[in-house]
């Protein structure tokens, strides 16, 4: 059985990277994981910074997709990897969200998205899934240091 999550008041909720579990990383304090992804974008500019001090993941979220502001020009070779150190940072610094990953098993995790078919499942499931690619990544990367 599949485990899935979107909403972050939904049991796997925490999963979302617009759940409030903010960390410390290169410096800075993130306050989710969608904070970091979406400032990194936009790395070494003021833009990363404004992003950094959004008010809430979908400010964060609706800044990080202006194409107004140009991305990094390697971001599209970066992004999985600057996920992938969001992901972790969080469930290594939040022990109550390692636990409930770890708890899932070898359950398959799936962003259950209907407009996402790289970070999520996408309407149809036929989606990439990334996310939940990455969060299972995470749970075995974490199994072996736990």
């Amino acid at each position: 059985m599949a485990i899935y999550f979107y909403k972050i008041n939904d049991d796997y909720g925490s999963f979302s990277n617009f759940s409030p579990h903010g960390f410390e990383l290169e410096g800075s304090f993130w306050r989710t994981s969608e904070h970091y992804f979406q400032a990194k974008k936009f790395i070494g500019t003021e833009y990363e910074e404004e992003i950094r001090r959004s008010d809430s993941p979908m400010e964060a979220a609706k800044k990080g997709r202006d194409r107004s502001k140009p991305l990094r020009k390697d971001w599209e070779n970066v992004k999985d990897d600057v996920m992938r150190k969001a992901v972790l940072t969080k469930f290594t610094v939040h022990k109550d969200l390692q636990q409930l990953l770890l708890s899932t098993g070898d359950q398959e995790i799936i962003e259950k998205t209907s407009n996402d078919y790289y970070w999520g499942c996408g309407k149809d499931g036929s989606g990439k899934n990334m996310l939940g690619i990455i969060l299972m990544e995470v749970r075995e990367q974490l199994r072996e240091t736990v």
